[in-house]
């Protein structure tokens, strides 16, 4: 028998987690406001979407946002809270959103010396259906003397310090990277609290799932289509890939993250450019893939080394276990080669 109380557990709580790296990298504790601020505003979020319906939350909200998708009632209060959390922080200058045509400025006395890059509900055309959806941000120090600006935003990946994505669907899950590998919590509704449920988590270096939309098959261009039929009709005897996409794209990073494979959005005929947004979808996914051990693109170079040009630019992307991504770019290069 053992004198321990049944009550001292070595629970790891999210917020403990980030005041102990606080202390680790022995630092001014802004980043760790910032970023319990930001998870008040996820459970917020979380709040309100599992009580969507009987809140009257669903629906339309009566207009498009900057980047031609219609606005939900949920998007406009999410980006409400995430904006509210982080000034309040009193850790952030420039906040970019997907919801807001411009960047928007910290006040000179909330300022601190982050910049943050959210897109607050990710995949919330799926909102009436009750399908999974999420929250994704990244966390960039400003890195000049002058006033804070859009331009403070267009920082390319590789200088993220911080990133993570929130999953609401049969529970809330927040992956979290401090650039020391991705951490996974849960969240536990009786505590308020999100607990650590997985440490260091790595991607297989290959995987059986394939996540797409074939329904833009006719757009693609040879490389894709090529990939594609490489995945359901192998041409070694080897089981065919299975497909899986949900088209909440935090979802499908998610399940590409846990199970392995590779998931696409490429550019096409329709999409030149891609259709996902840099700076608050591509980058702080891609930095969570890359931290796990995996490998994200855009076709032609690493996601996180592109250079944005403006805040709400798009790019192709693709992303997952190693060796998938590695036989994607082999189809690519094959077919640049051949031109």
């Amino acid at each position: 028998m053992t004198d321990r109380s049944p009550f001292e557990t070595d629970m790891v709580t999210l917020t403990r987690y980030v005041m102990e790296k606080g202390r680790q990298a022995k630092g001014t504790g802004e980043l760790t406001q910032l970023l319990n601020s930001m998870l008040t505003a996820i459970k917020a979020i979380s709040s309100a979407v599992r009580k969507a319906g009987l809140a009257h939350l669903y629906g339309i909200a009566g207009s498009v946002n900057v980047t031609g998708d219609e606005v939900k009632k949920l998007d406009v209060l999410s980006n409400a809270l995430v904006i509210n959390m982080l000034q309040s922080s009193y850790s952030t200058c420039v906040l970019v959103s997907e919801e807001n045509k411009d960047a928007i400025i910290t006040s000179q006395e909330r300022r601190g010396k982050y910049v943050v890059c959210f897109d607050p509900l990710d995949g919330s055309s799926n909102i009436d259906c009750l399908a999974s959806i999420g929250t994704i941000f990244a966390i960039y120090r400003k890195n000049t003397e002058e006033e804070p600006s859009e331009k403070d935003a267009l920082q390319p990946g590789r200088n993220i310090v911080a990133a993570g994505y929130a999953l609401y669907g049969s529970a809330t899950l927040v992956a979290l990277s401090t650039g020391q590998g991705v951490d996974l919590f849960m969240l536990d509704p009786a505590l308020g609290e999100f607990v650590l449920v997985e440490k260091d988590v790595k991607i297989k270096k290959k995987g059986k799932i394939f996540s797409l939309n074939e329904g833009y098959a006719k757009y693609f261009d040879a490389a894709t289509t090529e990939y594609v039929q490489k995945k359901k009709f192998p041409e070694d005897g080897s089981a065919p890939y299975g497909a899986r996409y949900v088209g909440s794209m935090v979802a499908d990073v998610h399940r590409t993250l846990v199970y392995g494979g590779i998931f696409l959005y490429p550019a096409n005929q329709k999409s030149p450019k891609g259709k996902l947004r840099l700076l608050y979808e591509c980058n702080p996914v891609a930095y969570i893939i890359e931290q796990a051990g995996g490998m994200a693109t855009t076709g032609t170079q690493p996601v996180l080394d592109v250079k944005p040009e403006s805040i709400h630019q798009r790019v192709p992307l693709i992303l997952g276990s190693p060796d998938d991504v590695q036989e994607y770019l082999t189809c690519v290069q094959k077919n640049q080669a051949s031109r």
